[in-house]
């Protein structure tokens, strides 16, 4: 049998289309953070829309199991075979192409397999934004980015990847195409299909391509920092910021002082900001569609009150777009300054962003108690309530020792975050990591409608077994 469906797939898509050699097929087989590792019967990477559709009907007849990826940049372990050497890779990274830009409707379509920073350049050299923008942005696909409703900085003003999409084509576990690529605002004629597909992790089928949204690009961004002593006090800060900038606020990140201590000791070009050390420091950014001093005003403006009000001790605001890429550069070597350290625990989690302060304070109690000396790697999006919540052994220790510790670690965590009504994933996605674990947090109904879900439209099981339910 497998000989002759890898025959029928080279048929289809070509030889070199087919990956079966190790060498070929060992960079599909990791994940990003090398935490999982599995085998393949295949890598298959086809091209066009109607490929993928033949070759997920053959794997339909066949009974061959699909896993299907994009730039294999998740953190979950979502796009990575299992170890049974059955199950194929369908890479759609050859689906790649631009298929239009409407600026009058505000739309980008785009195949699964654009990298995320390219349609971000494509938007730009239109004079529109797509304003989806993390870490992997160079790597990542946009078929990922959908499949585990990525989120990103920009989320407080655009939101996740769900409201930045309008209608999806999708191939189904059939091997049917369905043709969703509607770019509408107000659709209301049944089921939303286009919101099964989203978040679900190729589960349920394999998105293909895109109509996206996008917005006119800003007359001018502004980008500071602020140095304070409390997540109380940022949340302080975020509340006077919504005041008094409003739609203008599209960025508020969180970052504590280990944080950018670390970026410090492993990049020590990326200078410290401020003159003295700043338990928190908060990355605002605003977007102006008027000019760039219109929005300078309403900062100086923020700012001042932030001080009366004694919420913030210490500000900086870039004065170029080299000076505000240095800031953001701070942000985003975070992740880098960590695993540079060595290995961490992490946690995705988000929580009201009225109790984040409340979640800090009880976690890092209850951590200090239960495993003391640990050192917290606090940061991420405070304005939508989304924590990168990392866990980093006390200095010296062994980090296999110390790994051992990962399951109590996160329950405690997870635990926290239940209590505090949030969830265990935010934007990375369940994938194979957190799928026993989201068990315990989700009601027995809600586990069942999901597996309902599945059931009818998967019935075979052949859709990325194993992974979210």
């Amino acid at each position: 049998m497998p000989n002759d469906f890898l025959d029928q797939c080279r048929v289809r898509l070509g030889e070199q289309y087919v990956l079966t050699d190790p060498a070929d097929t060992a960079p599909f087989l990791l994940d990003w953070r090398k935490r999982f590792q599995g085998t393949a019967l295949a890598v298959l990477r086809p091209g066009s829309a109607g490929e993928v559709a033949d070759v997920v009907a053959l794997c339909a007849a066949h009974g061959v199991a699909i896993v299907p990826q994009g730039g294999n940049t998740g953190l979950c372990g979502g796009a990575t075979p299992d170890t049974s050497g059955g199950q194929v890779v369908l890479s759609l990274q050859r689906l790649n192409r631009i298929r239009n830009v409407d600026t009058i409707n505000d739309t980008i379509t785009v195949e699964a397999g654009c990298i995320l920073q390219v349609i971000q350049a494509e938007a730009a050299a239109a004079g529109r934004l797509f304003p989806l923008s993390l870490a992997a942005e160079g790597s990542c696909t946009i078929g990922g980015n959908l499949s585990t409703n990525a989120g990103g900085t920009g989320v407080l003003r655009y939101g996740n990847a769900r409201e930045l999409c309008l209608g999806l084509e999708v191939v189904t576990p059939q091997g049917e195409l369905w043709d969703g690529l509607r770019g509408l605002r107000k659709n209301n004629t049944g089921y939303d299909l286009r919101d099964l597909y989203i978040g679900a992790e190729g589960t349920l089928g394999i998105i293909t391509a895109a109509v996206l949204k996008l917005y006119p690009a800003p007359a001018a961004q502004l980008t500071a920092l602020a140095g304070l002593a409390t997540p109380r006090d940022a949340l302080a800060l975020l509340d006077l910021a919504r005041r008094m900038a409003g739609p203008l606020l599209t960025g508020f990140e969180l970052m504590s002082d280990f944080c950018l201590a670390l970026v410090g000791k492993h990049y020590p070009h990326m200078r410290y900001p401020f003159a003295e050390r700043q338990p928190q420091t908060v990355l605002l950014e605003l977007s102006d569609s008027e000019s760039e001093s219109h929005a300078r005003e309403i900062f100086e403006r923020l700012m001042e009150a932030a001080f009366e009000q004694g919420i913030v001790r210490d500000a900086v605001v870039a004065e170029s777009g080299a000076q505000s890429q240095a800031l953001w550069d701070l942000r985003e070597h975070i992740p880098l300054a960590q695993a540079d350290e060595g290995k961490n625990i992490k946690h995705d989690v988000s929580v009201p962003i009225s109790r984040i302060a409340d979640f800090i304070e009880a976690t890092d109690a209850a951590l200090a108690d239960a495993f003391p000396g640990l050192r917290m790697v606090t940061f991420g999006h405070l304005g939508d309530g989304n924590l990168h919540y990392n866990v980093s052994p006390p200095e010296g220790t062994d980090y296999d020792a110390f790994l051992v510790n990962q399951a109590s670690i996160n329950r405690l965590v997870h635990d926290s975050v239940h209590a505090h009504d949030g969830s265990i994933s935010a934007e990375h996605g369940l994938g194979q990591l957190k799928r026993e674990e989201i068990v315990r947090y989700k009601s027995p109904l809600e586990i069942r409608l999901m597996q309902a879900i599945k059931q009818a439209l998967d019935p075979q099981g052949i859709m990325n077994p194993g992974k979210v339910v």
